[in-house]
């Protein structure tokens, strides 16, 4: 009975994160609870050791920081790593990560309608207040349940993905398929709608991806595709486009990436092995800003992070994090592809789990060169899932002995 339990608080942890990360994080710790209460066996993803590096580094260099305090959230947010244990643990069989996956496109969906629902509501008030639509929405876009684009578009960009390698690798019957579809729909326009540039270059690779291992031909139709929809596309979300090499306005956010990028390679060069400290970019980022950095800064500017994954962990933590990290990545990577040329012809469930899984990693690592995106804990916990689910389908590849430990 406590085992049944535990699987569903975690499905109900990674699900909620949906919703809501306080929410999230209270099932995460019952889930936890009732799995040490079953005896079950503690089982966790054999990336201990980059992640237990990476986790190590962030302590030293928080406590070389000058304010160690300021960067105590860091340190809370390791909770959140928990859901590798509590996933690895509770969630054994591909059937049970399927039904996640379908429970995530369920909540997605929902998140998404939600989104366009907010999209209409903020064009109908344009226009009431006779504003341009595109200046009105772009400083305050739709966010579904969550509180920020960014972790919107973020959540979906997954969501995404895992139903489009469950529609595609282990299709079902006509409803699901249908369900699936329509979900998958929902979100895709949501997304687009979201106005997030950094989103969708991530959902390209996950999808090439996909369709690559798929059925390659129909790449072929891709340039047909990405032009006919940006002909349908309504004129805000053409500009939306049309802003990454034609930005509106002198200090606009393509500036305010660059100079995020090249005060973090600044801060890199003078405190390469440690960083700064985590939450230290803001405090200190006056002092590495560019000399060609427009000046004052412009008071809109986000500073919290330098909105790029592999440029924010080797400044804020030092090259040593990043290369902790990189190494991280790199290793569940390497077992997925091998788990996959050895996976049985019939194994539809552990070919849909692997392929969204690498499909998903690559959204993540390639969104990231634009955003923080594992900053934030809702991502984070559902990236965490993925990759706990793919270790579910490579330990269904491997004999007793060779299990997750």
């Amino acid at each position: 009975m406590l085992e049944r339990a535990s699987l569903y608080l975690a499905l109900g942890s990674v699900v909620s994160a949906l919703v809501s990360i306080a929410v999230s994080q209270t099932l995460l710790g019952l889930a936890l609870a009732a799995v040490l209460a079953s005896g079950q066996k503690l089982r966790f993803p054999p990336i201990a050791m980059p992640l237990a590096l990476f986790m190590i580094l962030t302590v030293v260099s928080l406590a070389l920081s000058g304010d160690p305090w300021a960067g105590r959230p860091q340190i809370r947010k390791f909770i959140v790593f928990l859901t590798l244990v509590v996933v690895s643990s509770a969630i054994r069989k591909p059937s049970e990560a399927k039904l996640l996956v379908l429970l995530w496109v369920a909540v997605g969906g929902l998140s998404a309608a939600r989104g366009l629902s907010q999209y209409y509501l903020k064009y109908e008030q344009s226009q009431r207040l006779g504003q341009d639509f595109y200046q009105f929405y772009v400083g305050d876009r739709i966010t579904g349940f969550m509180s920020h684009w960014m972790t919107f578009g973020g959540q979906m960009m997954i969501v995404l993905l895992m139903g489009a390698a469950l529609f595609l690798f282990s299709p079902g019957g006509a409803g699901r398929q249908w369900a699936l579809a329509l979900c998958s729909v929902v979100v895709a326009v949501a997304l687009a709608l979201s106005f997030t540039r950094s989103i969708w270059p991530g959902v390209g690779a996950g999808s090439l991806y996909l369709v690559w291992h798929w059925r390659r031909w129909m790449l072929l139709a891709l340039p047909v595709v990405l032009a006919a929809g940006f002909m349908v596309a309504p004129a805000p979300l053409r500009a939306r486009i049309a802003s990454v090499w034609n930005p509106s306005g002198r200090f606009d956010s393509n500036e305010h990436r660059a100079v995020l990028r090249a005060a973090g390679w600044r801060m890199i060069q003078a405190h390469p092995v440690f960083g700064v400290g985590p939450m230290m970019v803001p405090r200190r980022f006056a002092e590495f800003a560019p000399p060609d950095a427009p000046k004052p800064l412009p008071a809109g500017w986000w500073y919290d992070h330098l909105h790029n994954n592999y440029i924010h962990y080797a400044a804020e933590r030092g090259l040593p994090a990043l290369a902790a990290f990189l190494w991280l990545i790199a290793k569940v990577l390497w077992d997925f592809r091998r788990a996959l040329a050895r996976l049985p012809a019939g194994d539809r469930d552990g070919r849909f789990l692997l392929h969204g899984a690498m499909a998903a990693i690559a959204a993540i690592l390639v969104s990231g060169l634009w955003e923080v995106n594992l900053g934030d804990s809702e991502v984070l916990a559902m990236f965490l899932a993925v990759i706990s689910c793919g270790y579910v389908a490579v330990e269904a590849t491997r004999p007793p002995e060779a299990a997750v430990g």
